[in-house]
């Protein structure tokens, strides 16, 4: 391919606008040659951030599509338009980088890995938490021998998103803001960090209605990767501390403790990495240098892919096992008792019970 990605983007809510004058002016390998949004009125607003002239502004993606021929699709729009948007822009030949969470359904998901895999195109999810030098150091630790064999992990989340003294906003109408808006990124960092997938889940939610959320703000979870377990609570009304947007992290390792936190707000580098090893004193480790972090890590390694002729990293046949993750733990919430992943190697998988 000579020349940039030529790529439209389709959503222009708060969250898509801020893409567009925040991340992709940093990926010069990406040019935006449409804009499209159903509400009219978004273009003005984003027209006070990025130049945006009448004729790369349309009202559909057929309507873009057809004028501008694009490569690729960004679609950063709420969750109910995920779906739709990328079966359109798959059938069409276009290749799509869509914002998590990726579908609304772990098999309307898997539906649209088979068709991007038939139509030969690069399907990738933007799970952006991984592209920080903090989790890829941990991966790689994790992946070496020289803290020894992983015992436990705990992970806490905390933020105060309640409203009053807030607005309500999106979030504060979904049906499970916490699990699967927010907890996507952590479940997707266990997976990048574990390499693998998790065996079963047990999950708890708790606070719908208070602090302005219709659904449960509060989650706690185990989750067992083999004989490792992992601790998880998160909280969108906590009065604590609040944490960095990956969490806080504690890894027990046979011959140490490791302490991790990453991406500070508006996505800025803010990573520590600490490894106390037995008997000895702390170390603050030095942290790899990486050219570009978060969404525009997961833009450039989409364009990237597609250049290279690869698959990306959080393509959306991975990001299958991500899905999995969320939706054993609503199940497990709803059942109120241990649920069973499926198979790595299932697309379509069935779920039961853990002790069934």
């Amino acid at each position: 391919m000579a020349g940039p990605l030529r790529m439209v983007q389709v959503g222009l809510g708060d969250w898509g606008r801020d893409w567009a004058w925040r991340i992709i002016p940093a990926v010069p390998e990406v040019e935006v040659i449409a804009y499209v949004d159903s509400d009219a009125g978004a273009f003005d607003l984003l027209r006070t951030k990025v130049s945006a002239p009448e004729e790369l502004c349309f009202g559909t993606l057929q309507q873009a599509i057809e004028a501008r021929r694009p490569d690729a699709v960004l679609v950063t729009t709420t969750l109910a338009g995920h779906a739709p948007l990328i079966q359109a822009s798959l059938e069409a030949g276009l290749h799509v980088l869509v914002e998590k969470p990726f579908a609304e359904t772990l098999a309307a998901a898997a539906d649209l890995v088979a068709l991007a895999a038939a139509k030969r195109r690069v399907l990738m999810v933007s799970q952006n938490y991984r592209f920080f030098p903090a989790p890829r150091a941990v991966a790689a630790m994790c992946a070496g021998s020289d803290l020894g064999e992983l015992y436990e992990v705990s992970i806490d989340f905390r933020r105060n998103n309640a409203s009053p003294p807030r607005s309500r906003w999106r979030q504060h109408w979904d049906p499970q803001p916490l699990l699967v808006d927010m907890s996507v990124h952590h479940f997707d960092l266990l997976r990048m960090i574990f390499g693998s997938e998790p065996d079963r889940m047990s999950c708890l939610t708790a606070g719908a209605g208070h602090g302005g959320f219709d659904g449960p703000p509060v989650a706690i979870a185990s989750i067992l990767f083999g004989d490792v377990p992992v601790s998880y609570r998160g909280s969108w009304i906590s009065a604590g501390p609040i944490t960095a947007w990956s969490g806080e992290w504690s890894m027990e390792f046979e011959r140490g403790s490791v302490a991790w936190t990453s991406r500070g707000d508006e996505g800025v580098l803010d990573d520590r990495l600490v490894i106390t090893p037995r008997n000895r004193r702390r170390k603050i480790m030095k942290l790899p240098e990486m050219a570009r972090i978060d969404r525009a890590g997961t833009l450039t390694e989409f364009a990237t892919s597609i250049r290279e002729g690869r698959e990306p990293e959080t393509s959306g046949r991975d990001n299958l096992g991500t899905m999995a993750m969320v939706e054993a733990a609503v199940e497990s919430s709803r059942r109120m008792e241990w649920v069973r992943l499926p198979s790595p190697t299932s697309s379509r998988p069935s779920r039961r019970a853990a002790g069934s």
